[in-house]
């Protein structure tokens, strides 16, 4: 997940129709070189709605017709399942990043069953 800098675009807030222009301007200026994708920081975004979905639809289509690709990086579950459902993962190859904290990324803990007298062996 390394990137520079320069092609990293932060976006907060709710993602409304009217951000959409600014946001495919960023994704557009952001992309430095064939083949170096823009990677847009979605930490911040508050909302996981339709709206949402179509920015984001929009800024990876500016950023196809710039020649490259866009990654998204930590969506909120809400998001990503919302992107899944409406196929834009599948669909767009879209790229999702996520950066977890090291309690995320544990194991899940062994479940501990109870064994009762007169259960029949397995």
């Amino acid at each position: 997940m390394a990137d520079t800098g320069v092609n990293l675009i932060r976006i907060a807030g709710p993602l409304r129709a009217a951000d959409v222009p600014h946001l495919c301007e960023r994704v557009a200026a952001a992309r430095h070189g064939p083949d170096e994708d823009v990677i847009c920081d979605v930490t911040a975004v508050t909302t996981s709605d339709l709206a949402t979905v179509d920015a984001i639809a929009r800024m990876h289509l500016a950023a196809r017709k710039a020649g490259g690709r866009i990654r998204l990086r930590n969506p909120t579950p809400a998001l990503l399942a919302l992107l899944g459902l409406v196929g834009l993962v599948e669909l767009l190859g879209l790229v999702v990043e996520m950066e977890g904290h090291a309690e995320q990324r544990e194991p899940p803990g062994r479940v501990q069953e109870a064994v009762e007298t007169g259960d029949p062996a397995l």
